[in-house]
């Protein structure tokens, strides 16, 4: 049984501009931090300077890349530069949709100076479930004009709720067996001087969902991919790069509107939506978040760049 101790899931919203940077707004860069591993979504310019200022630390574990438009990467080069000059030794995986092996090596190849640590290439398709111990990230197809994916990143299963009392009741003292059982382990005690065999399954309820954030990168709305998989996310990422004045550019240019990443949310019932990559034509997102609000009554944020969010365990 994958057992998670309370890890902690944060949101480092290091870039949120779309295309181009502004004064206020970085390109696109989220950093997932969850417990002590670091997972970063997209690499857009200065990602290591945002990481900086949001005292980020300098350890992801895998890129994730959801298409290769360069305001999507470009990034990752100063990056591997920064992490060499700070004496990176760990091995560094860059995952994206076709063509990563070729732009792995270009990038490497641009570097020019020495990477003192393995940097690694993985292609991912649509559909494929990448499994690490206590996570799952799944990738889905997007809708961009040219080869590109999303990403979900899932928390396994989690224990259910101890039984205290029950435990008790079967003979068990307070104190390390306690622990042992909530580990999913079997004990063996004492009673009345037979043994007994007492499972986690006996004080133990039902098992809880784990948490899931979505990161869709550029897209249209791509329900019919997400129907099956993004459901009850407790955070939906979603593409916002125009408000709904000016939907038919966002169709033209393979974007979504803050209103569609709504409609998403809703149907997806998500606990939380995040609006991002803005067009800098936009000076505020206020009409954004309340374009999304005709569509989704839960919580909708308009992240600027260093926004830091944490994601609570669900109370069920």
């Amino acid at each position: 049984m994958d057992i998670i101790a309370g890890e902690t899931l944060q949101i480092f919203f290091l870039g949120t501009s779309g295309a181009l940077p502004s004064i206020s707004r970085s390109l696109p860069c989220i950093l997932l931090k969850w417990g002590s591993h670091d997972l970063i979504f997209d690499c857009g310019e200065g990602a290591q300077r945002q990481m900086m200022k949001a005292r980020a630390g300098f350890s992801p574990e895998v890129i994730y890349i959801t298409h290769w438009h360069a305001d999507h990467f470009l990034g990752i080069i100063g990056l591997l530069q920064t992490m060499s000059f700070n004496g990176r030794e760990q091995p560094l995986t860059i995952a994206g949709p076709d063509c990563v092996h070729e732009m792995v090596a270009d990038i490497k190849r641009i570097c020019r100076t020495r990477i003192g640590f393995p940097v690694e290439s993985q292609k991912v398709r649509a559909g494929d479930i990448l499994m690490y111990e206590g996570y799952s990230i799944r990738v889905f197809e997007t809708d961009h004009g040219i080869p590109g994916v999303g990403y979900i990143f899932e928390e396994n299963m989690r224990p259910g709720r101890f039984n205290r009392e029950r435990a008790i009741e079967l003979g068990i003292r307070p104190g390390p067996l306690f622990g042992k059982l909530q580990r999913g382990s079997p004990v063996t005690i004492t009673v009345d001087g037979n043994e007994r065999i007492i499972t986690p399954e006996m004080v133990m309820g039902p098992m809880r969902p784990g948490r899931k954030v979505i990161y869709t990168g550029d897209t249209r709305p791509v329900l019919s991919e997400l129907a099956d998989i993004g459901e009850d996310a407790d955070l939906l990422i979603h593409d916002a790069t125009f408000d709904h004045q000016e939907v038919e550019r966002a169709k033209e240019f393979m974007h979504a509107t803050a209103a569609e990443a709504g409609i998403v949310a809703h149907t997806l019932r998500a606990a939380r939506l995040a609006l991002f990559h803005f067009s800098t034509r936009y000076t505020s997102t206020e009409t954004h978040v309340a374009d999304a609000r005709v569509h989704f009554s839960g919580e909708i944020l308009a992240p600027d760049d260093l926004t830091v969010i944490d994601i609570p365990f669900r109370n069920v």
